[in-house]
């Protein structure tokens, strides 16, 4: 059996889903070297970066499985979409952090940042769809 290509998806699965798993996945490949990220930041800028990585992810799942047509999980929704934008946000701020603290490369925290920006889009014009639904 031959396995997917890396950038392809599953037909079934929504796409800012897709590029969250991504960003998870460059997240803590990025901060599992601890040549990049010294031990002394494991439990402090490490641990944050990989739970917001998460948190987008996980926000972005919870918010998909709500049914619209129910107005309660309709504010829901909205609320967990507003609270993946945020965590972009903070994110986007630890990266650069990790940039100006000499961590990881200009490349590095172009690439990573661009990730970031590319599923803030993305879950923007998601609720900004959503908003117009309603």
């Amino acid at each position: 059996m031959q396995k997917p290509n890396r950038d392809q998806k599953e037909p079934s699965e929504f796409n800012v889903i897709v590029k969250a798993k991504d960003l998870v996945k460059h997240s803590f490949t990025i901060t599992s070297n601890t040549t990049k990220f010294p031990k002394k930041f494991r439990f402090t800028l490490v641990n944050r970066i990989q739970d917001k990585a998460v948190e987008i992810y996980q926000c972005a799942i919870e918010a998909n499985e709500l049914d619209l047509r129910i107005e309660e999980d309709h504010r829901e929704r909205q609320k967990l979409q507003a609270k993946a934008l945020t965590y972009c946000k903070e994110l986007l701020f630890f990266i650069e952090l990790s940039h100006e603290m000499g961590f990881i490369s200009s490349g590095s925290c172009e690439y990573w940042s661009k990730l970031a920006v590319e599923v803030k889009a993305m879950i923007a014009a998601w609720k900004k769809r959503d908003k117009a639904r309603a």
